[in-house]
């Protein structure tokens, strides 16, 4: 049994077996080394620095790919991105001296609100003359309509003169057969030849009425022509004191929409116009016209959200969407599209223009018209 109990212990501990027993024989020696076996050897510092440095690159790389699919492929940004407006530039509708103007540069003014104002004296003048017109061709008006009463009237006393004459010429027609038929032995020939003159006298008064029937009916017929033309010539002057009257209005230049006072070149005094521009309005309304180029619209869709950032205002925020694609690259709606059907050809990556629509109404009225921003979209 120690025999049994001596071999497990130098299998087990076979260095510790070997120190003990100094004097075990040379089997138990030769067992215990070879079950003890060559001795490990240490890892070298080079080995571990080489672990330390690839571990360290494959989470560095597997933390880039991470950042890359999560904060820049989902994304699509360009610089080649301005805000944009409708600038309303204001002209005046009639020529004249500036008086007076109301508004100063930058000024926020609202609509209907005056600008400047034009002398108005001209105008209230033609206004006048323009008024006095349209009374002269009422008066004449409604004196074609009493004439034409007049010469309805007449028109009836000549129809009755007419019938007053033919009744006339039959009894002297019918007086001129009597004594025609009763002969000589009842009436003289002289009897016979007044009745004959009369007859024809009466006849001839006939024909006489039946004329002047027909002159007064068509007097009538041109009465009814004059009052056409009068009642036109009441429109037309009524249409030019209209457009005296908004002549006259012209002269008070207002603003046509809410916006903010630019680029003003008006000054009292001046004289102005038609159609000559003196400023602009910036309405308050902006978006954001993005230039992006046409690699970059595969995953872009209206209505994905958009980040934006303003160069003037670093810290500034903004939120939008995307609101439509131009259906078009921007150079071929340019002043002088490129030719490409001539010449050697060069690709040219283009650029298509992408209006995007601001959320933050209120901060963006701090933006202006062609400033600068970066837009970023989330594509994905």
């Amino acid at each position: 049994m120690n025999a049994v109990h001596d071999l497990a212990e130098t299998q087990l501990h076979p260095d510790i077996a070997a120190k003990e027993a100094p004097g075990a024989s040379s089997a138990t020696r030769t067992v215990a080394k070879v079950s003890a076996g060559p001795a490990p050897r240490s890892a070298g510092p080079g080995r571990r620095r080489a672990l330390v440095i690839a571990a360290v690159a494959l989470i560095s790389g597997a933390a880039a790919v991470g950042y890359y699919w999560k904060f820049v492929a989902p994304y699509e940004s360009t610089d080649d991105a301005f805000v944009e407006a409708d600038v309303t530039p204001i002209a005046p509708q009639v020529a004249g001296r500036v008086l007076s103007v109301a508004v100063s540069d930058n000024q926020d003014v609202k609509q209907g609100a005056v600008l400047f104002q034009i002398d108005p004296s001209d105008y209230q003048t033609r206004l006048d003359q323009a008024r006095a017109e349209l009374a002269a061709s009422r008066s004449k008006a409604e004196e074609a309509v009493a004439r034409i009463s007049v010469d309805r009237a007449k028109v009836e006393q000549e129809k009755a003169n007419v019938a007053a004459a033919d009744a006339e010429a039959r009894r002297a027609e019918s007086d001129f057969r009597r004594y025609r038929d009763a002969g000589a032995l009842a009436v003289s020939a002289s009897q016979v030849d007044l009745a004959d003159t009369q007859a024809r006298s009466t006849s001839a008064e006939v024909a006489v009425a039946v004329n002047r029937q027909r002159a007064t009916e068509a007097q009538l017929g041109l009465d009814e022509a004059d009052i056409q033309t009068a009642r036109a010539e009441v429109l037309r002057s009524e249409a030019a004191v209209r457009q005296a009257e908004l002549d006259l209005s012209y002269t008070r230049v207002v603003a046509p929409v809410a916006g903010f006072v630019t680029h003003r070149g008006v000054h009292p005094g001046d004289y102005v116009q038609t159609g000559q521009p003196q400023l602009a309005l910036v309405p308050r309304k902006v978006w954001v016209v993005a230039n992006f180029k046409e690699t970059q619209l595969d995953h872009m869709r209206p209505g994905q959200p958009v980040t934006i950032t303003v160069d003037a205002y670093p810290n500034l925020r903004l939120n939008g969407h995307v609101d439509s694609v131009q259906a078009g690259a921007g150079a071929r709606f340019s002043l002088f599209p490129p030719e490409n059907a001539s010449g050697n050809y060069v690709k040219v990556v283009q650029r298509v223009p992408v209006k995007i629509a601001l959320d933050d109404v209120q901060a963006a009225e701090v933006l202006g018209p062609g400033m600068s921003v970066v837009p970023e979209v989330r594509v994905r």
